[in-house]
């Protein structure tokens, strides 16, 4: 086993990829306050178009998250013939990941 975190780092992080320095993060008293700079970011933004009910098509969806939150054959058992909770478990994960993604963003689903 490794003694350390940094020894963790050393053998699984390749050199080429580190940044070498301490990151310049500003301090930040709270994780409400983080949220508050973050909305306030967030409202500089402006919204162009509503892609509010076009569902899921012509979008890129990373491949991690199309593999393990829509094909994830962990939703599926070989208890019911419909398999509801495959529909009933891919709702909730997309709705855990739009809630991370507004949460991180500030933006509404």
């Amino acid at each position: 086993g490794l003694q350390t975190f940094d020894e963790l780092i050393d053998k699984t992080v390749p050199e080429d990829i580190r940044l070498g320095r301490d990151l310049k993060l500003s301090s930040v008293g709270s994780e409400y306050e983080l949220l508050e700079r973050l909305r306030k970011i967030a409202d500089e933004n402006k919204v162009w178009r509503s892609f509010i009910g076009m569902g899921y098509h012509n979008c890129f969806v990373p491949r991690p998250i199309k593999r393990n939150i829509l094909e994830n054959p962990g939703w599926i058992t070989q208890y019911t013939p419909y398999q509801p909770e495959v529909a009933q478990g891919r709702l909730e994960s997309l709705l855990n990941f739009q809630t991370m993604v507004c949460d991180l963003t500030g933006l509404e689903i």
